[in-house]
Protein backbone atom coordinates (compact mmCIF):
# COMPACT_ATOMS: atom_id res chain seq x y z
CA UNK A 1 0.00 0.00 0.00
CA UNK A 2 1.21 3.42 -0.80
CA UNK A 3 1.83 6.18 1.99
CA UNK A 4 -0.25 9.16 2.39
CA UNK A 5 1.61 12.22 2.97
CA UNK A 6 0.84 14.33 6.66
CA UNK A 7 -0.72 16.43 4.94
CA UNK A 8 -3.15 14.04 2.80
CA UNK A 9 -3.85 11.86 5.95
CA UNK A 10 -4.40 15.12 7.93
CA UNK A 11 -7.06 16.07 5.10
CA UNK A 12 -8.97 12.93 5.65
CA UNK A 13 -9.16 13.02 9.15
CA UNK A 14 -10.32 16.83 8.49
CA UNK A 15 -12.91 15.67 6.07
CA UNK A 16 -14.13 12.52 8.96
CA UNK A 17 -14.26 15.52 11.50
CA UNK A 18 -16.86 17.71 8.81
CA UNK A 19 -18.79 14.71 8.23
CA UNK A 20 -19.37 13.97 12.23
CA UNK A 21 -20.57 17.66 12.77
CA UNK A 22 -22.55 17.58 9.77
CA UNK A 23 -24.05 14.48 11.09
CA UNK A 24 -24.57 15.64 14.76
CA UNK A 25 -26.11 18.71 13.44
CA UNK A 26 -28.71 16.29 11.18
CA UNK A 27 -28.62 13.55 13.28
CA UNK A 28 -28.21 11.18 10.48
CA UNK A 29 -25.21 8.97 10.47
CA UNK A 30 -24.91 7.19 7.58
CA UNK A 31 -24.56 9.73 4.26
CA UNK A 32 -20.80 9.74 4.77
CA UNK A 33 -19.90 6.30 4.93
CA UNK A 34 -19.26 5.41 1.45
CA UNK A 35 -17.59 8.58 0.90
CA UNK A 36 -15.24 8.06 3.93
CA UNK A 37 -15.01 4.17 3.92
CA UNK A 38 -12.88 2.11 1.94
CA UNK A 39 -15.33 -0.74 1.03
CA UNK A 40 -14.05 -3.70 2.85
CA UNK A 41 -13.49 -2.02 6.21
CA UNK A 42 -13.54 -3.22 9.55
CA UNK A 43 -15.05 -1.13 12.20
CA UNK A 44 -14.38 -2.46 15.63
CA UNK A 45 -15.73 -0.90 19.42
CA UNK A 46 -15.15 -2.79 22.18
CA UNK A 47 -16.76 -2.33 25.33
CA UNK A 48 -14.81 -2.28 28.14
CA UNK A 49 -14.59 -6.02 27.75
CA UNK A 50 -17.71 -6.76 28.39
CA UNK A 51 -18.67 -7.24 24.57
CA UNK A 52 -17.23 -6.57 21.21
CA UNK A 53 -18.53 -5.10 18.20
CA UNK A 54 -17.30 -5.92 14.72
CA UNK A 55 -18.75 -4.20 10.88
CA UNK A 56 -16.93 -5.83 7.99
CA UNK A 57 -17.61 -3.74 5.23
CA UNK A 58 -20.20 -0.71 4.23
CA UNK A 59 -23.33 -2.39 5.27
CA UNK A 60 -22.74 -3.44 8.32
CA UNK A 61 -20.67 -0.17 9.43
CA UNK A 62 -24.45 1.86 8.38
CA UNK A 63 -26.43 -0.80 10.30
CA UNK A 64 -24.66 -1.09 13.36
CA UNK A 65 -22.09 1.88 14.33
CA UNK A 66 -23.80 4.85 12.54
CA UNK A 67 -27.09 2.82 12.10
CA UNK A 68 -28.73 1.19 14.68
CA UNK A 69 -26.47 2.55 17.28
CA UNK A 70 -26.88 5.86 16.51
CA UNK A 71 -30.60 6.17 15.85
CA UNK A 72 -31.70 4.98 19.67
CA UNK A 73 -31.40 7.73 22.10
CA UNK A 74 -28.41 9.40 21.16
CA UNK A 75 -30.45 12.49 19.73
CA UNK A 76 -28.76 15.59 21.25
CA UNK A 77 -25.15 13.92 21.90
CA UNK A 78 -22.55 15.60 20.30
CA UNK A 79 -18.98 14.17 19.66
CA UNK A 80 -16.51 16.49 18.76
CA UNK A 81 -12.74 16.11 18.42
CA UNK A 82 -10.04 17.29 20.96
CA UNK A 83 -7.17 16.66 18.43
CA UNK A 84 -4.97 14.46 15.43
CA UNK A 85 -2.81 12.78 15.52
CA UNK A 86 -1.11 12.04 12.37
CA UNK A 87 1.44 8.95 12.45
CA UNK A 88 3.48 6.68 10.14
CA UNK A 89 1.98 3.68 7.83
CA UNK A 90 -1.26 5.50 7.02
CA UNK A 91 -2.48 5.63 10.56
CA UNK A 92 -4.14 8.75 12.32
CA UNK A 93 -5.43 8.80 15.88
CA UNK A 94 -8.04 10.89 17.22
CA UNK A 95 -9.15 12.11 20.19
CA UNK A 96 -13.15 12.91 20.62
CA UNK A 97 -15.42 12.94 23.54
CA UNK A 98 -18.86 11.46 23.82
CA UNK A 99 -20.82 15.11 25.16
CA UNK A 100 -24.45 14.26 26.17
CA UNK A 101 -27.05 17.33 25.89
CA UNK A 102 -27.47 20.13 27.63
CA UNK A 103 -24.82 21.77 30.50
CA UNK A 104 -24.21 20.94 34.43
CA UNK A 105 -25.21 23.73 36.82
CA UNK A 106 -21.18 24.78 36.48
CA UNK A 107 -21.97 25.54 33.02
CA UNK A 108 -19.29 22.82 31.88
CA UNK A 109 -20.65 19.46 29.15
CA UNK A 110 -21.58 16.86 29.96
CA UNK A 111 -18.63 14.82 28.61
CA UNK A 112 -16.62 11.60 28.48
CA UNK A 113 -13.14 10.96 26.39
CA UNK A 114 -12.84 8.67 23.72
CA UNK A 115 -9.93 7.76 21.06
CA UNK A 116 -10.34 6.18 17.54
CA UNK A 117 -7.57 4.53 16.00
CA UNK A 118 -7.73 4.90 11.92
CA UNK A 119 -5.64 3.37 8.99
CA UNK A 120 -6.79 4.98 5.97
CA UNK A 121 -5.92 3.60 2.21
CA UNK A 122 -3.97 4.97 -0.30
CA UNK A 123 -7.36 6.40 -1.42
CA UNK A 124 -7.30 8.46 1.97
CA UNK A 125 -10.30 6.10 2.92
CA UNK A 126 -10.40 4.48 6.19
CA UNK A 127 -10.04 0.62 6.28
CA UNK A 128 -9.59 -0.09 9.79
CA UNK A 129 -11.48 2.07 12.82
CA UNK A 130 -10.69 1.00 16.39
CA UNK A 131 -12.43 2.88 18.88
CA UNK A 132 -11.90 3.39 22.81
CA UNK A 133 -13.88 4.90 25.41
CA UNK A 134 -13.80 4.48 29.03
CA UNK A 135 -17.31 2.57 29.81
CA UNK A 136 -17.49 2.94 33.19
CA UNK A 137 -17.42 6.60 33.50
CA UNK A 138 -19.57 6.59 30.47
CA UNK A 139 -22.38 5.10 32.79
CA UNK A 140 -21.28 7.78 35.15
CA UNK A 141 -22.23 10.50 33.01
CA UNK A 142 -25.42 8.64 31.82
CA UNK A 143 -26.43 8.53 35.63
CA UNK A 144 -25.28 12.29 35.80
CA UNK A 145 -27.64 13.26 32.88
CA UNK A 146 -30.48 11.04 34.51
CA UNK A 147 -29.92 13.27 37.11
CA UNK A 148 -30.21 16.22 35.61
CA UNK A 149 -33.57 15.40 33.78
CA UNK A 150 -31.30 15.32 30.16
CA UNK A 151 -31.01 11.18 29.43
CA UNK A 152 -33.40 10.13 26.65
CA UNK A 153 -35.61 6.97 28.37
CA UNK A 154 -34.62 5.34 25.04
CA UNK A 155 -31.06 5.79 25.57
CA UNK A 156 -31.26 3.92 29.29
CA UNK A 157 -33.21 1.22 28.32
CA UNK A 158 -31.89 -0.04 25.55
CA UNK A 159 -27.96 0.82 25.88
CA UNK A 160 -27.20 2.16 29.88
CA UNK A 161 -29.24 -0.49 31.48
CA UNK A 162 -27.89 -3.20 29.02
CA UNK A 163 -24.21 -1.58 29.19
CA UNK A 164 -24.49 -1.78 33.33
CA UNK A 165 -25.58 -5.38 33.59
CA UNK A 166 -22.80 -6.56 31.28
CA UNK A 167 -20.45 -4.84 33.49
CA UNK A 168 -21.63 -6.06 36.43
CA UNK A 169 -21.71 -9.67 34.93
CA UNK A 170 -18.15 -9.42 34.01
CA UNK A 171 -16.98 -7.98 37.25
CA UNK A 172 -19.01 -10.62 39.03
CA UNK A 173 -17.61 -13.55 36.93
CA UNK A 174 -13.97 -12.49 38.52
CA UNK A 175 -15.33 -12.13 42.29
CA UNK A 176 -15.04 -16.31 42.96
Amino acid sequence: MSSLTTAELQAAADRLIQYHREATEKNEWTFFVDEMYAQDCVYTCEYAGTMIVVADGLDEIKATHYGRDMQRGWEGWSFPYEGVYVGSDNRVITHWLNRGPGLREDGSHFDTPGISFLSFDHNAQICRQFDMFDLAHQMRLCDDLEAAGLLSAELKSNWVLPMKQLLIDQLSQNMS
